[in-house]
């Protein structure tokens, strides 16, 4: 179709001509307004989030737990591939707040990462605006507050990823959708937590595990109070459901498990995994899964939803069990009786991590883009850096108990690196992180990895600690092609899985085990690589990998947003914030702004369409 001069055929796109040029005047106008703000085109998603203490008792006992709009948990973010997330976060905590997008990929703009290494800290009382677009992904993640050992109270939610209309998923649509939250939970102030940590303590056993923020059904009359609270799950008979599954909690490992019913793995993490049952699934600190559960049993009764405890042994983890109940609508009593026996192997730990091999990326499905997920051949490309990451149980360095990987404790810094290299500020940080573990003593240090633009990374984690482990790479999804047990070597690789290894953010590495992962270093930014398990990462167990092109251009960084914060060497340059009341009225204008600019940007589609 030809339009807009003399000769086109079409009367209307003569006559149209010149409100087009006034329509893609505005949008340019409003596009200069905007400048730093997510991609025009396509579709957003506003929020307003005021997060905020409140008062709580999900086991029993009344305690503090940080909620969004007054929710606990909060809420879940719903959007679809290419849509712009504007979340406007007011800071009601008496302490400063960040909050992450675990395993969301800001691509281009590890701006909006929020964790330390990125972003000043919220001051109490202010608000900032995250914005960003989920750019050629799909999944199920979530939200949390990533510093001072904020998500042990609480601050987490969903953030569910949905395809695109005209991209195929690989099954049929659930006649539902339901996002669980499980994980471990103290009774604790996350503040006196903090406290315990950094006297040298170990946090000991949690004092129960919560499902959507609620405590256990009484399955017990010993271990589980009356009168708490517990979660229902209120299913259809014959209908089948989308459960999304996220640990958010401490640093427990939990079996999950829905009695008399099969879990049929669907997705982790932004990948479609070769769907397959399983009765029960061990789900680390972190990780996110997405499973299809027919309701196909008789009702009889309600039936139980479990999440327990795994790798730990003595009667004080009797009580670390978290359990909903599955509700159909025709079912004919109360649940009753034992739960569903979790995997009986506390000092063989050959189960999971067979079941965790058996965890495949679907290579024929669709992801957010209309190419097999198979379609990148990782398994072929060199390797270009290789680290090998080793970590080990918490020790003394200059009297403080500190976390390692490679004998290096990270201290997070008061400029964030990022805005540290955006502003020439020298002495910041070291690129001097080993790439293998050092021979002298362990040290505190803020050291990072220089990553290679366009390079493709081999990351080893050797667990020589006694607990099972959890680590995250923010703003990638990196591919898991072997663990085992024993001390890597270079021999192991022939070990690797290099066809069909799972994509995802967050991996186990089981204790004197290896797990390793291969990632490509595309997305330009200072990316967290971090423990997931709450205690070792406030202890330091964690650093960056700085990725940057030699090539200075827009295309594969976005520029420092306008609204960015300014904290540590940097202090002088942020101005004085407006009262709460003031900066939603703020917000409000974004959005009207936003909202125009998209149908600025519809009337024009429509007027080249007709």
């Amino acid at each position: 179709m030809r339009w807009g001069n003399s000769s086109s055929p079409f009367p209307l796109g003569r006559m149209l001509r010149g409100k087009v040029a006034s329509a893609v005047a505005m949008v340019l106008a409003c596009a200069g307004t905007m400048a730093g703000l997510c991609s025009a085109g396509d579709p957003y998603a506003f929020f307003d989030w005021n997060v905020a203490y409140m008062k709580a008792a999900p086991l029993g006992e009344e305690q503090q737990v940080i909620s969004i709009n007054g929710k606990f948990p909060g809420p879940v973010v719903n959007v679809t591939t290419n849509w712009n997330v504007v979340v406007n976060v007011l800071n009601s905590l008496d302490e400063p707040l960040l909050i992450t997008w675990d395993g969301v990929q800001q691509r281009k703009n590890s701006w909006q990462d929020g964790v330390q290494g990125t972003n000043c800290p919220i001051p109490p009382g202010w608000n900032w605006t995250y914005q960003f677009q989920v750019k050629d992904q799909i999944g199920s993640f979530f939200y949390f507050p990533s510093i001072n050992l904020q998500r042990a109270a609480g601050g987490y939610g969903g953030f569910t990823i949905n395809n695109r209309d005209i991209i195929p998923v690989p099954f049929d649509a659930p006649d539902g959708d339901i996002t669980l939250f499980v994980g471990d939970w103290f009774t604790m102030d996350h503040k006196d937590l903090r406290k315990e940590l950094d006297q040298g303590k170990a946090l000991g056993v949690p004092n129960g595990v919560l499902i959507n923020g609620k405590g256990p059904y009484r399955y017990n009359t010993t271990l589980v109070p009356a009168g708490i609270d517990y979660e229902t799950i209120n299913v259809h008979p014959g209908k089948t459901y989308r459960i999304r599954v996220h640990n958010v909690g401490m640093f427990t490992c939990l079996n999950f498990r829905i009695q008399s019913h099969n879990l049929l793995l669907s997705e982790t993490e932004g990948s479609y995994t070769v769907q397959q049952n399983y009765t029960n699934l061990d789900i680390f600190v972190g990780q996110s899964y997405s499973f299809l559960i027919t309701m196909d049993q008789n009702a009889s009764s309600d039936y139980y939803v479990v999440a327990s405890a795994r790798f730990v042994n003595g009667s004080k983890w009797d009580r670390v069990v978290g359990v909903a109940i599955l509700h159909y609508s025709n079912s004919k009593g109360k649940a009753s009786g034992p739960l569903p026996d979790a995997p009986n192997d506390v000092y063989d730990k050959t189960y999971s991590m067979n079941q965790a091999r058996s965890i495949r990326w679907n290579v024929t499905a669709s992801g957010a883009r209309p190419n097999p997920q198979g379609s990148f051949r990782y398994g072929s490309i060199n390797v270009t850096q290789v680290y090998v990451l080793k970590n080990k149980p918490p020790l003394l360095i200059n009297g403080k108990r500190r976390a390692t990987l490679n004998e290096i404790s990270y201290l997070p810094p008061e400029t964030p690196l990022r805005l540290a290299d955006q502003y020439e500020k020298k002495g910041v940080y070291k690129l001097d992180f080993p790439t293998k573990p050092l021979s002298g003593p362990s040290k505190i240090s803020t050291s990072i990895i220089n990553g290679t633009y366009r390079g493709f990374m081999e990351i080893v984690f050797q667990n020589n600690d006694t607990r099972v482990q959890s680590y995250h790479l923010d703003g990638y999804a990196f591919f898991v092609v072997g663990m085992d047990y024993g001390e890597w070597n270079e021999n192991s690789r022939g070990t690797y899985n290099k066809w069909d290894g799972v994509a995802r953010s967050t991996i186990q590495v089981y204790p004197g085990a290896w797990t390793v992962v291969l990632v490509s270093l595309d997305n330009v930014g200072t990316w967290n690589l971090r423990s997931e398990d709450l205690d070792s990462w406030y202890l330091g167990q964690e650093t960056y990998i700085r990725v940057v092109n030699p090539e200075s251009t827009n295309k594969t960084e976005l520029p420092v947003p306008d609204n960015a914060l300014y904290c540590g060497l940097l202090a002088e340059m942020q101005k004085q914030q407006r009262p709460h009341a003031e900066a939603l009225e703020a917000s409000s204008g974004i959005r009207g702004r936003q909202m125009v600019l998209s149908m600025v940007i519809s009337l024009v589609a429509w007027i080249v369409i007709f």
